[in-house]
């Protein structure tokens, strides 16, 4: 193999403390990043439990002035960073507590960097050298809790915000957005409904089994990707029909950030196609992902054959390669109980043509085994929509 494939830059994530109870330390986390009035972003649905009330009290108790921001849709807008980032400046804050599920932590950290911005959101844009327009030195620190495990957003580096005017996702990049303190605490997830534990754990997996098949060089992150996938495989069975068992919600919330922590070495058609989807249907990007992913194995899998060998012997599955990793998929969908076509969730074909070109130039599509074109995208999508796999 050319020397030339094995040069890569390689980031690894931050100060994560793991355990049952661990919140209680959220205060204590603030001050050490220097805040004195951390603005704590959170979602409409998060936002009147008392786990919110709890970590604004903690926070206020230790003499902190804390703040509440709660408008977020579910896929998060511009216009909801734009108003985060007013409230952030009305009330004199000075860091950012991202709290609650992907749609949370992305709009956290996206108003943690705006804060300090005088160009519009979109300039930052994962494209070129967006990133060098970044005045790093006015960026709000940010402590990242986590209440749903999926999209490990509290390890990731970047933002996912629709642009709702353009009806597209775009990603924000800043490698200093990766929260400096996470707190992973199962406690927090435990109230979380079976529909939303399933499709966020798919979202999990999902970023682990697109990172182990990229074509990238990064054997650290393969590594995680593999470990990762076990732990789904062991506990988010548990989690979704045990909503109280604390083991498992810990290990989901450590496979979570694995597996964003894995796609460092890259994502793929799921993504890909995942992304424009959740644009334009404002679907849930974890439940994409779940339902995409058998169709996407199927269409890499002459590109697969290695890896998967590799992960169905890791994970004890009772058939070998490919075919045997899509047995399991496909019988773990069926046990969570997630449809099997995108037309199941409300999806229709009257954006086939969009969605291909979408997809192909989405950043995720970049590191998929094989290059598609808009073609090949939509019929991949087309063939998710009606079930045929």
């Amino acid at each position: 193999m050319d020397p030339s494939h094995f040069r890569m830059n390689w980031n690894y994530p931050t100060s994560v403390r793991v355990g049952v109870g661990r919140i209680a330390e959220l205060a204590a986390a603030c001050r050490e990043l220097g805040m004195q009035a951390p603005l704590l972003v959170t979602d409409p649905g998060l936002a009147s439990l008392p786990m919110i009330d709890a970590a604004l009290g903690q926070c206020r108790d230790s003499g902190l002035n804390a703040g509440l921001f709660h408008g977020i849709k579910g896929n998060p807008t511009g216009p909801n960073v734009t108003d985060g980032v007013a409230a952030f400046k009305a009330g004199g804050h000075d860091g950012v507590i991202a709290f609650g599920g992907g749609s949370a932590l992305d709009a956290g950290k996206a108003i943690a960097l705006m804060v300090g911005q005088d160009r519009p959101l979109w300039d930052f844009e994962d494209v070129g050298d967006n990133a060098s327009r970044v005045n790093v030195t006015s960026m709000a620190p940010v402590v990242a809790v986590p209440t749903t495990a999926g999209t490990g957003s509290e390890v990731g580096r970047a933002a996912v915000i629709t642009d709702d005017q353009a009806h597209i996702k775009r990603i924000i990049f800043h490698a200093r957005m990766l929260p400096a303190i996470v707190i992973l605490d199962p406690e927090l997830t435990l109230g979380l409904p079976p529909k939303i534990t399933a499709a966020t754990g798919m979202d999990a997996l999902s970023h682990s089994l697109e990172a182990y098949c990229s074509p990238l060089y990064h054997p650290m992150a393969g590594g995680i990707a593999l470990e990762g996938m076990r732990l789904v495989k062991d506990y988010l069975p548990r989690a979704t029909t045990r909503g109280n068992d604390v083991e498992a919600r810990l290990q989901m919330l450590v496979a979570s950030s694995m597996g964003a922590t894995a796609f460092q070495r890259g994502l793929g058609a799921m993504h890909a196609l995942a992304h424009p989807l959740g644009a334009l249907y404002d679907a849930h990007h974890g439940l994409l992902n779940a339902v995409l992913m058998p169709y996407v194995l199927q269409a890499n899998r002459a590109h697969i054959e290695g890896p998967m060998a590799r992960l169905a012997r890791y994970l004890g599955l009772p058939r070998a390669g490919v075919a045997g990793v899509l047995d399991w998929v496909v019988s773990l969908r069926s046990e969570l109980d997630i449809p099997h076509s995108l037309a199941d969730i409300g999806i229709d074909d009257a954006r086939i043509e969009q969605v291909g070109r979408m997809a192909e130039v989405d950043p995720s599509a970049a590191t998929n085994p094989v290059r598609y074109d808009a073609q090949a995208y939509s019929r991949l999508f087309e063939k998710a929509l009606h079930g045929r796999l």
